[in-house]
């Protein structure tokens, strides 16, 4: 180490004494550019060779070349990113006090900590128990790991030794080349696998816990397991590693930059930005097919759609799109844009544009929002355009609403208002409603019930963050690694500036939602009374089109086959590829993934499945086909010809309100 040029500190590494290769040996292999040397193996003492006399340089053809020295560490920069870094978390700590000191922010739980402990607890007891099956299951970790370490001497010893742990086919937090070039990171890795599948195993394997707990339980455990990757950390992490000693924690200082904002975005929790919000605004690159707000109250505004055809399918669509984030999702952009297309093909194209509720709001529940939503939104649609009955699409919970208005019009005077209705990734029956069960149970509801109660509507960020927590590496670490420890700024995507674009919930439909649906599954149990009707949904005899996707997390697949079979009518199953919102959003032009038909709804799920026939490219023009068939065309609709007059042009004023 040698002192440079004023306050610069010159830093270079040697490069070890070259072992000299037995005979007849391979030559060794040279270490890819950029990644981490691995560590020398020391020879043994007799093995050593003499010290040899000092050669000019030039001359010594067959050196070794040393590794390349590390960047010159400059004193006053370092000293200046020190100071940032401290800056900005100052920063940090007095927005999270802030909120503290002004009662904004909310724990779902009012105690996390506790409740992670408890359950967890109740695995720990299953094997504390049982001292033979608790040694058993050390043994088997402990055998492991000395399996893993003597892996790594044979790979420090330049061996290429078979993986110890199960590898996953493809994982974006371990692709840096040094994960399995490495010694040292190769080790780590292999050890997070290890460590992680055996406490998986210990929570699948406690036989004595009931289904709720061991699902939270499992739940708990892939958070922690996501947050204590190696590839979350700068020491552990080689990729991490090299980026801040090449820019000299200049990264850190960046995102700690950003930390602190979006701590102050959320109100005092971390608020994790996922795209470059500055790239988008709704109505100017997002929302933008051409339409016209023909009706407005206070829950929700109604758009119509301008045709783009010169004739129109006689039957008005009424799309039902959920309220837990904004409808513009069915028309992120132009090539996206399922409404854009379903306008192409000749469909009068209405959807419900739901208020991003407030205090104001906090008494409207599920009878309200069939009411004053979708009831309302049909005979508006009447009134634009003359026809008494209208084709639906529900989306998520729009769509377990729209399940709700038929089972409720199927009991009175004019049940053939909706003529048909289709269900995007829609659940009735919640047996099998996935992770999310694992926010379900008396204790959550109540937790959430009371922050509710302070405020008249859950905060969008709450709802947004149990979403990611269910793809925590994929819409959480990914995230915290780029931004904060890397500190770039994600780029631009359309559809998470639509995910971040959260929406509250207004305490009444919220609380009802959790109760009826998720904690007690009332409308499959045929329980559910809404304005004075028991509802039954075997009394739903119009035609239903239920769209599955394959690797839906939020409504799974099994649970929408399961939830088919409650309908009294003809039910068309439909799985897409991908999931809750890829799985739908699969332009016509250019499709991403497959879709698989298999007729009636019969038998089990796992045997729909297999006699299922798989098809290229969107279900997009299969469901036109099957809304469409045999209906007649009129001339086109332009918004204002009939009885309701525009009030704003598309995507509208609600569309707009920020949480």
């Amino acid at each position: 180490m040698t002192k440079g040029r004023a306050g610069v500190i010159e830093v270079s590494v040697a490069a070890p004494p070259a072992k000299p290769a037995p005979a007849k040996t391979a030559p060794a292999k040279t270490a890819a550019k950029g990644t981490i040397p691995p560590p020398a193996k020391p020879a043994a003492a007799s093995e050593r060779p003499a010290p040899a006399p000092e050669r000019p340089a030039a001359a010594n053809q067959n050196a070794a070349t040393p590794e390349p020295a590390l960047p010159a560490l400059d004193v006053e920069k370092l000293t200046q990113v020190s100071t940032e870094i401290l800056t900005e978390s100052g920063k940090a700590g007095a927005a999270i006090l802030k909120a503290l000191e002004t009662g904004e922010t909310a724990s779902l739980v009012p105690d996390e900590g506790a409740e992670i402990a408890k359950t967890l607890g109740a695995v720990a007891q299953y094997w504390l128990q049982d001292p033979k099956r608790l040694v058993e299951a050390q043994k088997n970790i402990s055998l492991d790991l000395i399996t893993l370490w003597n892996a790594t001497l044979h790979h420090v010893s330049g061996d290429k030794p078979e993986p110890v742990a199960p590898m996953p086919a493809r994982d974006a937090r371990f692709a840096d080349p040094d994960w399995n070039e490495h010694p040292y990171f190769n080790f780590l890795k292999q050890a997070y696998f290890l460590g992680s599948n055996w406490v998986q195993g210990l929570v699948d394997k406690a036989e004595t816990l009931d289904d709720h707990t061991k699902l939270k339980a499992a739940f708990y455990v892939r958070q922690l397991a996501s947050a204590l990757s190696p590839s979350n950390f700068v020491m552990t992490n080689p990729e991490l590693l090299r980026t801040t000693i090449q820019e000299q924690g200049e990264n850190i200082a960046r995102g700690m930059k950003m930390l602190a904002e979006d701590i102050d975005a959320g109100k005092g929790e971390l608020r994790i930005r996922q795209t470059d919000g500055s790239a988008f605004e709704v109505g100017k690159n997002l929302a933008t097919t051409p339409g016209k707000v023909v009706f407005r109250n206070e829950l929700f505004e109604l758009i119509q759609y301008t045709p783009t055809t010169e004739t129109v399918f006689k039957t008005p669509l009424l799309i039902v799109p959920p309220w837990i984030n904004k409808f513009y999702i069915l028309d992120l952009n132009p090539e996206k844009s399922f409404i854009r297309w379903a306008v192409s093909q000749g469909l009068t194209v209405f959807i419900i544009s739901w208020i991003n509720p407030d205090a104001r709001h906090r008494t409207y529940d599920f009878e309200a929002y069939m009411k004053k939503g979708v009831l309302e939104a049909i005979r508006q649609i009447e009134e634009a355009t003359g026809e008494k009955s209208v084709d639906t699409i529900g989306y998520c919970v729009g769509g377990t609403l729209l399940a709700v208005t038929l089972a409720y019009i199927a009991q009175g005077k004019r049940p053939e208002r909706i003529r048909s209705a289709t269900f995007f990734t829609t659940q009735v029956d919640f047996t099998h409603a996935g992770e999310l069960l694992a926010f379900v149970d008396e204790q959550q509801i109540a937790a959430v019930e009371e922050i509710m109660g302070k405020f008249g509507y859950l905060p969008g960020e709450k709802m947004a963050g149990a979403f990611n927590m269910l793809r925590p590496n994929d819409l959480i670490w990914s995230y915290m690694v780029n931004n904060y420890l890397k500190g770039k700024q994600p780029p631009a995507f359309d559809l998470l500036f639509w995910n971040s674009d959260s929406t509250r919930m207004a305490e009444a439909n919220h609380s009802y939602y959790l109760r009826n649906c998720y904690l007690h599954n009332r409308l499959a149990k045929g329980e559910m009374v809404i304005g004075g009707r028991k509802l039954d949904l075997k009394k739903v005899t119009i035609p239903i089109y239920n769209l599955a996707a394959k690797e839906d997390h939020i409504a799974p697949a099994k649970s929408v086959f399961v939830g088919s079979a409650l309908f009294g009518g003809p039910v068309t199953y439909v799985m897409a590829g991908s999931g809750h919102i890829a799985g739908v959003i699969n332009p016509a032009s250019k499709p991403k993934y497959q879709y698989w038909t298999g007729g009636p709804v019969r038998g089990t799920f796992e045997q729909w499945v297999n006699q299922a026939t798989e098809h290229p490219g969107t279900w997009w023009p299969n469901w036109l086909d099957w809304v469409t068939k045999g209906g007649k065309r009129v001339a086109a609709r332009t918004p204002g010809d009939g009885k309701l007059k525009p009030l704003a042009d598309a995507p509208g004023t609600y569309v707009r309100i920020k949480s």
